[in-house]
Parts: structure tokens; sequence; C-alpha cells
């Protein structure tokens, strides 16, 4: 990896393009080094499990109206369509990148990757695969596309802090995913170049839709990024340029948006003929929920199991979670939302607060992708009681160890202390989730194959189930053209197409 020093130049300082930080972006994604096979395999575990959680999307709202959307938007002239999940129609790829963005993003289900800034890599699948579709590409094609949507993503994780400055994550993703068809396409550099700086451009927005009383734009956004990347290529190819420098510029992103005219960033990135390796230090999720409450979910059933006496309210005196800054700041009690301890808050809202997940999986000792954000178990009177004991305080050595770059110690979770009415004193502490890597019990693909069968079961025919994972684990293999196999058809009856909402299109 070359580290590459980053700041923000004046507009006489003339700063050449192949001194940009978008450029130095496009000449990796342009490089076409080979994919190493455990990146291969990592990649098909990922779009098998993006599509298990679109599939479990597929009638919540977002989706049908995404989907509807979508569906006016016939095919164009340049290619034959994508897919959209569900369904077997083709729409022009951008809207199969929107349509199929919100359902992978909508549960908050899919893979994460967490640093300066947090992301889920799994959101470049969507517009990659879409573009891949409509264009004929090969798996191959596809593998390499996907490989630098992850590099350049968690490259720029890594080192840009975004939530910082409340600038919402996707702002690495357009770029990634941009530079990701770039690849794909086997694009010239140029071509690229001009994609990433339109790709982040277009796609800088404040983090206001993961505040307070979340809405459905949080699933929204990042398939707007991906939309974004899918038009910008176009362009791009098209011989239209964007602003530069796009980070460096003394009007730039970073100037205005991010650490101002004096920021100093270092970003890593593959030296040429260097394998894109970065997918390999993301992680899934087991549960559906923030990824910062994956292994508090773990650790509450393990409570659950230890310490019965703990899931009723009337035993407990209070439930302190030390952890780090941002699950404190932005799932916690730290976070001063109120509706983060209202039962009668969106999923969406829910899906972002610590207190109300622990108390939940606490006393079920179980997490359900539904049943546990359903309006009957948010309500619950005894679930109320406990959730309002619930607080969080950042514990600085929880904070170093979530921003340490050494994947053997990064943490995500931390020490919980529940007192009990009697006096007594409970207190134990996870690192990482159950599923992490390092965790109790590590995904892999048959995990990764459960899952899909899991929340497929009553959505998808059997025999459907069994062509995709065939697919899916064929990948590698697929020729020109057979990308669509990547695609899985709902069981008759699951989609009404026609109660979709109206709108304008």
């Amino acid at each position: 990896m070359i580290n590459h020093p980053v700041r923000v130049y004046r507009s006489e300082e003339n700063l050449a393009h192949e001194d940009q930080l978008a450029h130095k972006i496009a000449v990796v994604a342009a490089d076409p080094v080979e994919v190493p096979a455990e990146v291969t395999e990592m990649i098909i575990n990922r779009v098998i499990d993006n599509a298990s959680v679109a599939i479990a999307s597929l009638n919540r709202g977002p989706i049908v109206a995404a989907r509807a959307q979508a569906l006016t938007h016939a095919p164009s002239t340049g290619g034959k369509g994508a897919s959209v999940f569900g369904i077997s129609e083709k729409v022009s790829p951008e809207w199969a990148a929107w349509a199929n963005g919100v359902a992978v993003r909508e549960l908050d289900y899919h893979d994460t990757f967490l640093a300066a800034e947090y992301s889920h890599p799994g959101d470049n699948i969507p517009p990659i695969l879409a573009v891949a579709q409509h264009t004929g590409a090969s798996g191959k094609d596809l593998i390499r596309g996907i490989a630098t949507g992850y590099e350049i993503q968690v490259d720029l994780v890594k080192s840009i802090c975004l939530h910082e400055h409340k600038i919402d994550h996707v702002a690495h993703l357009g770029p990634s995913a941009s530079a990701g068809i770039g690849t794909l396409l086997g694009l010239d550099v140029e071509t690229i170049f001009q994609a990433v700086g339109q790709g982040l451009h277009t796609t800088t927005a404040t983090r206001q839709s993961r505040k307070g009383e979340i809405s459905t734009w949080k699933a929204h956004a990042p398939a707007f990024a991906g939309k974004m990347a899918v038009e910008a290529a176009d362009r791009a190819m098209r011989g239209q340029t964007s602003p530069v420098p796009i980070y460096e510029g003394e009007d730039g992103v970073i100037a205005w948006m991010l650490d101002g005219k004096d920021a100093a960033y270092t970003v890593p990135l593959p030296a040429s003929g260097e394998a894109k390796r970065a997918i390999l230090d993301t992680y899934t999720k087991e549960h559906s929920a923030e990824y910062q409450a994956q292994a508090w979910i773990d650790l509450a059933r393990k409570l659950n199991r230890e310490h019965p006496e703990a899931t009723d309210p009337k035993n407990v005196a209070s439930i302190l979670i030390k952890t780090s800054h941002h699950t404190h700041y932005v799932i916690g009690s730290g976070a001063n939302d109120p509706q983060k301890y209202d039962p009668t808050a969106s999923r969406e809202t829910l899906d972002h607060s610590i207190p109300y997940i622990f108390a939940v999986a606490l006393q079920d000792g179980s997490w359900h992708h539904v049943d546990s954000y359903s309006p009957e178990r948010a309500g619950r009177p005894d679930t109320v009681e406990l959730w309002n004991k619930v607080t969080t305080e950042e514990d600085a050595e929880w904070t170093r160890r979530y921003h340490s770059l050494d994947i053997s110690e990064k943490a995500f979770g931390g020490t919980v202390v529940i007192t009990l009415t009697d006096g007594t004193v409970v207190t134990d502490q996870i690192a990482v989730a159950d599923a992490h890597p390092l965790g109790a019990r590590p995904f892999a693909r048959e995990q990764y194959i459960n899952k899909f069968r899991t929340l497929a079961a009553g959505l998808v025919e059997a025999d459907e189930i069994d062509r995709f994972i065939a697919a899916a684990e064929n990948l590698e293999k697929l020729g020109a053209g057979e990308l669509d196999q990547l695609n899985i058809v709902a069981a008759p009856g699951v989609i009404d197409l026609a109660a979709a909402p109206k709108g304008l299109f």
C-alpha cells in the first residue's frame, strides 16, 4: 500500500490531475491486477448476503416505492437493462441500482466496515451489478469491479472522517461505486477520474438522515449514491468533466465540508500491481441492527441465559453500557435523542437505539429482523420500563480500540454493568460480535447460505433458492451476458405490483 498525503490547495497552486486523490483512485481502478482467490470467495459471500437482505425486504414500504419508480424506466438503448430483485422485468441500470440499493439497505442487515468513518461496503454491489447486467459483462468482470468498489470505500473510510462534520457516510460510496464501475467496464484512467469526481460531488449530504426521527430516506441514501455513480460513469464516458480538484480544491469537499483549509489526510491505496484485498477487512451482520449493536445483542443473549433475573425490570435498578464514542453518541443515550426511548418510534429509529436493542435482546434472548421491531414488541410495558433503565457512557479504552487500525484489537463492544435492586452487580463485556472474523462463531460460506435460506423462506420457491445459490457460487465462471442469473424471482403472489403507491413517473 502507498500512503498518499492529501491537503487543500489554493487555486493558484494549480494541482495537476495526476496529483489529485480522485486521479489516484482512478489509477487504482484501471490497474488490471488479478483478484486473489480468497477475495473472489468473499465477494461471492457478499453477493449472497446482499440477496438475503434484499429478499427479506421485498414488501417493505421503501422497497415497494423504489421498485415502482424503477419499473417506469424501461431499459435504455445502450444495453439490455438490469434486473430488479424479486421480479423478472428489466429496467434501465441506474434505476435497477436504485431499487436494489434500497432493498439491500432497508433492514440494515448487510456488511460493514468501521474506522475513521463507517460504511456498508456491500452498497457498492447493486450499482456495479446493474451496469454489469446491462452491458453483458462476465462474472470475472463483475468480481473485478466489486473488488475495486470495496477497496476504494474501505481505504477512504480508513482515512477520512465524515461524521465528525455531520456529512453522511455515502459520500465515500459515490466515488467507490464510480471507480468500481470503471474497473468493470475497463475504462481508461481519465474517464474514471471524471466519474469519481462527479460521484463525490453529487453524493455529499448531511447526517440528519441518521439523527433523531430517522426516516425512510436512511435506506434510500446509499441507493441514491449508487444511482449517481451509474450516471456519473455515463456522463464521463460521453466526455463530460467534473469539478477539480474535487477533494483538494480551495472550494472543494475537504475545505468546506470536512477539516477545512488546513486539513491533512493520509489515504492508503494499493500500489501498481498490488491486489485489491480490502473486502477481507470487512464483516457482515448476524442480526438486523446497526453494526455497533451486533456485539451487544450477542452479549444480551448470553446474559439472558446466565442472569434471567436481569430480564425483569422489577429486579433491575440500572443498566450502564460503557462503550466507544461512536456507539455512545450515535446510537446511545449520548445522542440526546428522546426518540431513542420512544415506544412509538419508527423501525429506523429503534434500529439506532442501543438502549432499546439491548433491553429487547436481554429479555428475549434472541433477535428477529421483523418481530424485534414490531410496535407490539416496542410497546410492551415491562420492556419500556427496562429500556428506560439503560444508559450509555463513553469509555476511553473502548474508543481507542474502536479506532485502532490493528484488526486484532479493533473492537465494537464494551462493558455492561447491571445493578440489581438487591445490590448485586453483574458485569460482563464483549469486544466483537460472534459473527465477526475474530468472534465466537465467525461467518463462513455455510452461514451466508443459511442466512439466505432463512430470509428467503416463504418468499422464494425452494427451486429458485437452490438455483440462485448455485449461480452465485459459480460466479467466477459465469460468461458474458449470464449475470442475470444473480437475480431472484419471488414466489407467485408475494409481490403485488398493482398495489404500489403512485407518483410522478
